[in-house]
């Protein structure tokens, strides 16, 4: 069922309109199962980026980008490709703003749709988390993934779906 790749060679800037592209490295494994669901029923092209080759699905409408080792790597390839009206699948604060500025929709595995309205806070969030845990009085990472995170990240996905263009 499941078959290594290789890179995907990719032309352009994007693979095609309305596309998901997943920050992969970071994205739990129960995540990238639900976008494989919605990429074989709707045929919706979700490209996956890591820096480490991925097995995936026999799925037509399923990539993975394999990019260079090294630091944001992978963002910048996103950020680069995607354009507007895309989704990008990311826990990164800073590359979803970039994709929202760039016109572009992007979702966290855990459900949150980040927006022109929420990001500047989550940033701020996300900053103000960073100088906490360097100076260190916050310590850990975040909580186990939930199946109430894992039913709003379906629920938010399904969303962006029904606002596809129909084929």
């Amino acid at each position: 069922m499941y078959r290594r790749v290789q890179p995907a060679h990719v032309e352009g800037k994007n693979v095609a309109r309305n596309s998901i592209w997943v920050d992969a490295d970071a994205c739990p494994k129960v995540i990238k199962e639900i976008l494989f669901r919605a990429a074989e029923r709707t045929g919706v092209t979700v490209t996956l980026v890591a820096n480490r080759s991925l097995a995936i699905p026999r799925i037509p409408s399923l990539r993975v980008l394999q990019v260079g080792a090294g630091f944001d790597v992978a963002d910048k390839v996103i950020a680069d490709r995607a354009v507007a009206g895309d989704l990008v699948i990311t826990a990164d604060v800073p590359l979803a703003a970039e994709i929202i500025e760039k016109g572009g929709e992007a979702l966290n595995p855990r459900g949150e749709r980040y927006s022109r309205d929420t990001i500047r806070g989550v940033l701020t969030m996300r900053d103000f988390m960073d100088t906490m845990r360097a100076s260190g009085n916050v310590g850990g990472g975040p909580p186990t993934l939930t199946q109430a995170d894992r039913n709003a990240f379906a629920g938010q996905l399904d969303k962006w779906l029904a606002r596809l263009p129909k084929t």
